[in-house]
């Protein structure tokens, strides 16, 4: 489950988690907006020391706004890992991200989930963001990462 274009150094990174065993992906696309809400997003851009992030916060694009920059985000992500010799399919989330997971969890007989995002303080501490939740409901360990910056 990804929040964002998987950077570079996040294909490597997934990519080579496992050395030389084959892998392949079925990437969740969480559109922004709907994982928390403008003001969780803006602590956690203060606590990183990024306020002019946290000020921008309310310019994000949102809900079905959304839609279409999470579409393009899934593309360039999918493109990237098949381009570092991965099987990858992938779908943007449109509702219940957790149910959705762990149907994908099951239907495909994945080994493990990975959760790749930009740091969630608030949520990290009280155990609500997307992995934390994850691991209580998909059955398979959860590996959470977070994401390299552009």
């Amino acid at each position: 489950m990804i929040e964002k274009p998987l950077t570079p150094e996040d294909v490597e990174f997934v990519t080579t988690l496992h050395g030389d065993e084959t892998v392949s992906f079925v990437v969740l696309m969480q559109p922004r907006g709907d994982q928390a809400d403008v003001l969780l997003r803006a602590i956690d851009d203060v606590a990183v020391g990024e306020l002019r992030d946290a000020a921008r916060e309310g310019d994000q694009p949102e809900g079905t706004a959304a839609r279409q920059p999470a579409e393009l985000a899934l593309e360039h992500s999918l493109r990237a890992l098949r381009g570092a010799g991965s099987e990858a399919v992938g779908q943007v989330v449109e509702e219940h991200p957790l149910d959705l997971l762990k149907t994908v969890v099951e239907e495909s007989a994945a080994d493990e989930v990975i959760v790749l995002t930009e740091p969630h303080y608030v949520e990290e501490f009280f155990h609500r963001d997307w992995a934390s939740r994850a691991r209580h409901k998909v059955g398979v360990p959860v590996l959470k990462l977070f994401a390299h910056s552009e």
